[in-house]
């Protein structure tokens, strides 16, 4: 007859036992014999309530799905001879993805001669990081892809958390939510300022 290691309603070791008497101490105390680790040897089987522990399982799992928290990657295009109104503009929306608890993609693009210039657009990178510092982390430094650069910033872990109308878009944000970082899309791309000449 096989015997399986019985653990009691309270957590009690009671030990190892027939599995009749195991379903019979069960049905003794009104409650479920429940198998908790089959893989043992002699698998484990505790008494219990199965209606309730199966539901307290399930408000277990519903608050872990709550504090669950989904990653957005929002979008910021800079170019770099960006006028400083711009700039300012810019900051502001990724002040606001940082509060949001987003991560924030900032690419540089150059046109032109600016090729030749890269350092002016990691200088522009390395500042904005830099004052953005209480916010957010450079989660990967300024790195050159093409024509464009391109850095990451993170939220910091005990960061607070905006309230919903820090968190409302823009009229003229040219941010785009990104689902991983190497995605880009063309209608994102950001018309240069009307000051801007290369």
């Amino acid at each position: 007859m096989p015997q399986i290691r019985l653990i009691g309603a309270d957590g009690e070791q009671i030990g190892i036992k027939s599995t009749d008497e195991a379903l019979k101490y069960a049905w003794d105390m009104n409650l479920d014999l429940v198998e908790v680790a089959p893989d043992a040897k002699p698998p484990v089987c505790r008494v219990m309530d199965y209606s309730k522990y199966k539901y307290e399982q399930e408000q277990k799992a519903k608050l872990a799905r709550k504090h669950q928290s989904t990653i957005t990657i929002k979008e910021i295009k800079l170019r770099p001879k960006i006028d400083p109104h711009d700039y300012a503009t810019k900051k502001g929306h990724v002040v606001r993805f940082l509060k949001n608890r987003d991560k924030v993609k900032v690419t540089i693009m150059f046109r032109g001669r600016e090729m030749t210039h890269p350092d002016r657009g990691r200088q522009l990178l390395l500042k904005l990081a830099d004052e953005v510092q209480d916010l957010g982390i450079v989660e990967s430094a300024p790195l050159q892809d093409g024509r464009n650069m391109v850095m990451m910033l993170a939220p910091h872990k005990n960061a607070p958390v905006a309230s919903p109308a820090d968190a409302a878009p823009e009229p003229d944000s040219d941010a785009v939510a990104a689902p991983a970082p190497e995605a880009e899309s063309e209608k994102a791309a950001d018309p240069a300022p009307a000051g801007d000449t290369t």
